[in-house]
């Protein structure tokens, strides 16, 4: 994907816990030096913000601590683009199945937590992600699963990027918002964190949330 003044670009990497080092990496091996994010004011400036993968009851709570929760909801309400992948995909969601943690409600999806199985049940698949990178030619991924949340529900707005081989979508977008069940971080591959540059680049249209109607994910 190409971008305009990518070294101008300002994104950052929630860095509460998780593995926020992995996604600073991986960005830095495309020219960007992110920002850990800690504190409200570090948010300021951002063109774009990673949620890491963790522990979702953790991140839900250290955001409260640290107040970071309304910052991170009007910096996507500003259009700015912001990626969570697995516990960050949690705390995007519009609801989960369990009272613990309590999301953001970013994003117009319905997510179970562990929803695959727990750390002995963790999984490797080759994904299609052609609507990524379509002009790639290599159109294959391979997500790493650890006890991944899954998606159950998505609203009209969102697009599926890539789905388990059943159909399941594990990789969504809404917009400005980006979500994942597996960890891209985790690869040498570097496509999905330079698709969210694009995004966070281009500053997307924002979509308004219609969590009246929604698709139904079958399990």
């Amino acid at each position: 994907m190409e971008h305009t003044n990518l070294a101008e670009l300002n994104v950052g990497v929630l860095a509460l816990q998780g593995d926020f080092a992995e996604h600073k990496a991986a960005l830095l091996k495309l020219g960007v030096e992110a920002r850990e994010v800690r504190l409200p004011e570090q948010i300021d400036g951002l063109d774009g913000l990673i949620i890491p993968g963790g522990e979702s009851t953790t991140l839900s709570r250290l955001m409260s601590i640290y107040h970071l929760r309304e910052p991170v909801e009007r910096m996507a309400l500003e259009g700015h683009c912001i990626w969570g992948t697995c516990a960050g995909m949690i705390m995007m969601a519009q609801e989960i199945t369990e009272g613990d943690p309590v999301p953001l409600r970013l994003m117009d999806i319905g997510v179970q937590r562990n929803s695959y199985g727990r750390q002995v049940d963790s999984f490797e698949q080759d994904l299609d992600i052609n609507a990524v990178d379509p002009s790639s030619g290599a159109t294959r991924f391979n997500g790493v699963f650890i006890r991944a949340p899954g998606i159950i529900r998505a609203g009209h707005g969102v697009d599926v990027l890539a789905a388990l081989p059943g159909g399941q979508p594990v990789a969504v977008r809404q917009g400005n918002l980006l979500a994942l069940s597996f960890h891209p971080e985790l690869t040498s591959d570097l496509r999905f964190h330079d698709y969210f540059l694009g995004l966070a680049a281009a500053r997307p249209a924002v979509l308004e949330l219609d969590i009246k109607e929604g698709t139904q994910v079958s399990e």
